[in-house]
């Protein structure tokens, strides 16, 4: 409640009685105020109260008719799952119901961890399974896995009749147990009974770090899961050892994680006891303020923030707290714009939900959702909130930021337009493919740094390619096809017959000139999945680091006079 209360037409004897008298009335006002807004407050508890016990009562009951009058026997448990998810898409994406029978995957999901044998697959039905890729330093390496490597079983059950999942799951579990594996050797062709041991896997955080020449620093982060914010402390003082002027800390396609690890990162560029976040949400316990409790290792290194659309949650509380500080220039691409906190709880019978409790602020007190859940259109969906409705927010040196659409990057740098040939091969498979036909083929390749596919190799993935079955139509083309597709339902194709032949022999373009047109834009990807499958993950972020000309730009963008205090400092 808020007002201003004037003294006006009184007596200036009977002043001091005025004021007690009007002290009175505006504490009986806060009072009444308070009393409405309590008794409002139980009464909407008391109705939801209700309201959960009615529904409660109706779906028991609906249930306990399905069960008697149903023509079939009913699968309680996938019909009571699937309420419950339906239930809390009404939500938002993120709050969601795990049960019992899920939480080894949803806790892997977490934590980037699971117990087996550190090996990315490939399996085709009917088909034994293909090690695809093995991680560095994992027991898939240690007891001598290759990509190609054939796994015809797994503790005596031949892989051929199993489902790609199921055959993951015999390869998990708990770390110090051992699984067999009879395996057929790429190059040798023997068979072989080879045991192995489980161990804890976990993806790392860190991609790469390095130095990208001799005074720039480089850190690819890709999750925010426990102690990654150790981990980057002891690159960075690494980094500083090999000469490091300034760092790219770069967080794109970073889809977030743990915000006590986004805190602890921001941590070590800011003065300790530095707002990092503020948190607010529909309790009181909700409104919570973080701020950094360690020593920072360097408050002065320039620093740059790469983001783009795959950057959220976690990466833009560091992303934002940075530029709120001015402390990072952010370069890249406008980030995805998730705002909101989330709560693991317990639910009977060992299950769990992951409940959006809060949104959370950048220390200028923006929120970066774009997307508001909670006002849906009248078909249920939901709409990002226009850059009109964004509010503006000032930096610590006064620059303008806005809320409501993730975090703007300080200098806008575009991404490379792939064309949709680049997408077909790579998630199609087809390029995955090659690169294990590649392996069986070659027991090793140069050293990364070396490494090039060359133009005979290239003819050699083009003869691969026209042998795979993907869709190679260009963007054009798919848009041709849509196009004719309206024309014949309003009745329009026969009358534009020729002009529609003449378009689409203008667009028909064969399998094998549409790669060649796009070699440029293969090769690296090519390079990329073959050093990852000899060199393992460093060496693969090595290689897209040569093609990188997003991060390019950026090193050498001209930066705007306000920002190169940042930058200099």
């Amino acid at each position: 409640m808020r007002g201003t209360f004037v003294l006006t037409n009184v007596d200036k004897k009977q002043a001091p009685l005025a004021k007690r008298i009007m002290k009175r009335q505006i504490i009986y006002m806060f009072m009444a105020a308070a009393m409405v807004v309590a008794a409002s407050h139980a009464a909407y508890a008391q109705s939801q109260s209700f309201k959960l016990g009615q529904w409660s009562e109706i779906q028991s009951a609906i249930l306990k008719e399905l069960n008697r009058s149903y023509v079939d026997s009913i699968p309680t448990d996938r019909i009571m799952k699937a309420g419950i998810n339906a239930m809390l898409e009404e939500l938002d994406p993120y709050t969601i119901y795990v049960p019992e029978e899920e939480n080894e995957d949803f806790e892997m999901f977490l934590s980037k961890t699971y117990g087996g044998i550190g090996a990315i697959i490939h399996k085709k039905p009917g088909e034994n399974v293909i090690i695809n890729e093995p991680y560095a330093g994992s027991p898939a390496q240690k007891y001598g896995l290759q990509c190609g490597d054939e796994i015809i079983a797994i503790d005596g059950v031949p892989t051929k009749g199993l489902e790609t999942k199921e055959s993951s799951d015999r390869m998990k579990g708990k770390p110090g147990t051992t699984v067999v594996f009879k395996i057929k050797k790429v190059h040798s062709g023997d068979t072989l009974d080879i045991p192995v041991v489980r161990e804890r896997i976990h993806f790392p955080d860190i991609e790469y770090a390095g130095m990208l020449d001799d005074t720039t620093g480089y850190i690819l982060l890709t999750g925010f899961t426990d102690n990654v914010s150790g981990e980057v402390r002891t690159k960075v003082l690494d980094l500083k050892k090999q000469g490091m002027k300034r760092l790219v800390l770069d967080l794109r396609g970073n889809g977030g994680g743990l915000m006590s690890e986004a805190i602890g990162i921001v941590s070590l560029f800011v003065p300790k006891g530095s707002l990092a976040v503020s948190s607010k949400g529909n309790t009181g316990s909700s409104l919570k303020e973080f701020r950094t409790t360690s020593e920072p290792i360097d408050t002065e290194l320039p620093i740059i923030v790469m983001i783009d659309s795959g950057s959220a949650s976690s990466s833009e509380i560091v992303a934002g707290a940075l530029q709120d500080m001015d402390r990072a220039v952010i370069m890249g691409k406008r980030s995805y714009g998730k705002g909101l906190v989330q709560s693991i709880l317990p639910v009977p019978y060992n299950g769990q939900v992951k409940v959006t409790t809060a949104k959370y602020y950048t220390p200028s007190g923006r929120c970066v959702q774009a997307i508001d859940y909670t006002h849906r259109n009248e078909d249920g969906s939901v709409g990002h909130i226009p850059d009109s409705l964004t509010r503006e927010f000032k930096t610590a040196a006064g620059r303008i930021v806005r809320d409501g659409g993730g975090i703007t990057p300080d200098v806008d740098i575009d991404f490379p337009d792939y064309s949709r040939l680049v997408y077909a091969l790579v998630l199609g498979g087809v390029i995955d493919q090659y690169c294990i036909d590649f392996a069986r083929r070659h027991e090793s390749i140069p050293a990364v740094d070396d490494f090039h596919f060359g133009d005979e190799d290239f003819e050699d993935f083009i003869r691969f390619a026209k042998t795979q079955e993907f869709d190679y139509r260009s963007s054009a083309k798919t848009l041709y096809d849509q196009m004719k597709k309206e024309l014949e339902k309003d009745g329009l194709a026969d009358s534009m017959s020729e002009e529609l032949k003449a378009m689409e022999k203008a667009l028909e373009m064969d399998k094998e000139r549409f790669i060649r047109l796009k070699k440029d834009e293969i090769i690296p990807f090519i390079e990329e999945e073959l050093a990852t499958r000899y060199w393992f993950q460093e060496a693969g972020a090595k290689v897209r680091l040569r093609y990188d000309e997003q991060l390019k730009k950026a090193l050498t963008s001209q930066i705007p006079s306000d920002l190169q205090a940042i930058l200099n400092s």
